[in-house]
């Protein structure tokens, strides 16, 4: 037990994988790997490093490789050590939890996040909670969560974890209007638009709530998730948080490579073979971009 003031989190992964079809047919998205651990690993690992002890997995059909991963592979890991592989033992003994730490409630039907939480409802109970969206990664210095939780002890209320909104690409989770109040904190108000005076900040799949929101998701529907906070928030106060990290959104095949990038050159063991790599490919790019400015002059001439 920590004396963290969130000790649970809730971690939806119901949703269908439609983006990464054929590969998500068989392979959950949130399995799917950044460097050599699957997405999920990486959320856990987060909420437990923020000194949350009690996960809760909201699962869908085709999820139970999920569960699967988290439990003890008591075969895999004789083997491992019969031949004297210390390092691989490691890295699966360390993708183990204790019993008891994560539990799995099911989602019947892939309603959006909103009904997700709320399937979670009697495992929150009347505690504040954080939510952490598996598919959207944030690589920072001090956990987002663990940031986050430090200021919820300053504010109370609900926050969500916010990056600056571009016009140029959608927001997933939509967009919320937000003043700032110090470096990091913002006072937030209204969700889903583009308003004058303030800034503009996308969700970032990361929140904390009061347990008095879950009353009101069960009835949200699949709907933006910016609106549904906006109207189930009311009056019990949102603040938004201006994240210290690099946000990944890994639900399309671009995030998930960007992700990969910046994770594998933050790997001292491969860093530099991956730096090679990028200047063999930067030099190949080069090479194809310079034949096609000549290409068509020589069309031309000929």
């Amino acid at each position: 037990m920590t004396n963290s003031i969130v000790r649970r989190a809730v971690i939806p992964v119901g949703a269908l994988d439609m983006r990464f079809l054929p590969a998500a047919k068989a392979v959950p998205k949130e399995m799917l790997p950044l460097v050599d651990q699957p997405l999920i690993q990486y959320a856990v690992e987060e909420a437990r490093a923020a000194g949350i002890d009690e996960i809760v997995i909201v699962t869908g059909r085709g999820k139970g490789t999920i569960e699967d991963h988290f439990d003890c592979a008591t075969e895999l890991e004789d083997t491992l050590r019969r031949a004297g592989k210390r390092g691989a033992l490691a890295a699966v003994e360390s993708s183990g939890v204790g019993s008891g730490t994560i539990a799995y409630i099911r989602q019947v039907e892939p309603l959006g996040v909103a009904h997700a939480l709320w399937c979670a409802r009697h495992f929150v109970g009347d505690e504040p909670f954080a939510v952490v969206m598996p598919d959207e990664v944030i690589q920072a210095k001090t956990p987002c969560l663990a940031q986050m939780i430090e200021a919820y002890a300053q504010v109370g209320g609900n926050l969500v974890a916010v990056t600056p909104a571009a016009r140029s690409r959608t927001a997933r989770h939509g967009v919320i209007a937000a003043r700032r109040r110090d470096d990091r904190l913002l006072a937030a108000a209204g969700a889903d638009g583009w308003p004058e005076g303030g800034g503009r900040w996308a969700i970032a799949g990361r929140c904390i709530f009061e347990p008095a929101i879950l009353d009101c998701l069960g009835t949200a529907g699949d709907r933006p998730f910016a609106d549904v906070i906006a109207r189930c928030v009311d009056d019990r106060g949102l603040h938004a948080y201006a994240f210290a990290g690099r946000y990944f959104d890994c639900s399309d095949a671009l995030g998930l490579f960007e992700a990969n990038l910046a994770y594998t050159l933050a790997r001292a063991d491969l860093a530099p073979a991956a730096r090679n790599l990028l200047s063999r490919y930067a030099r190949i790019a080069g090479a194809v971009n310079r034949l096609r400015l000549v290409e068509p002059a020589a069309l031309q001439a000929s």
